[in-house]
């Protein structure tokens, strides 16, 4: 069930890298379903490139967190065991809705040290590299 909540919490800062990153590493490395990959990594590469945008709305806006709560579920869901992905899929969803007040609160603060797009591409190979290794497990 912890691959669940962390899995969750990745998709409280980039909502699409986790799924892209299941639908990728699925089948051990190869895409099992190439249709889903693919359209999972251009969502989340359109994520990543808005992301950096000055006009991109916050991710707690209503919207966003709908997609984030929907995302974490779905994580959520597909790394818990078989019998537990109801419990899987709420674990990662409230995981996706904390993370995501808390990685906007940490990420305005390092845009105002750093800058919005750096702090952004930290943010981005933190989230892909988490999402790729909680992926693998």
């Amino acid at each position: 069930m912890l691959r669940s909540i962390l899995m969750g919490a990745v998709a409280g800062a980039r909502s699409m890298t986790p799924l892209a990153a299941l639908a990728r590493t699925a089948n051990h490395g190869r895409a099992h379903e190439p249709l889903l990959s693919a359209g999972t990594l251009m969502l989340a590469a359109g994520e990543l490139a808005g992301d950096k945008m000055r006009n991109a709305p916050d991710r707690t806006v209503p919207a966003g967190i709908a997609g984030r709560l929907v995302s974490g579920a779905l994580v959520g869901a597909a790394c818990a065991p078989r019998g537990d992905r109801l419990i899987g899929a709420m674990l990662g969803a409230a995981a996706a809705v904390a993370a995501s007040h808390l990685t906007l609160r940490l990420r305005k603060a390092a845009a105002r040290r750093y800058g919005q797009a750096a702090s952004g591409l930290v943010e981005d190979g933190l989230a892909i590299g988490s999402a790729l290794l909680l992926a693998r497990r």
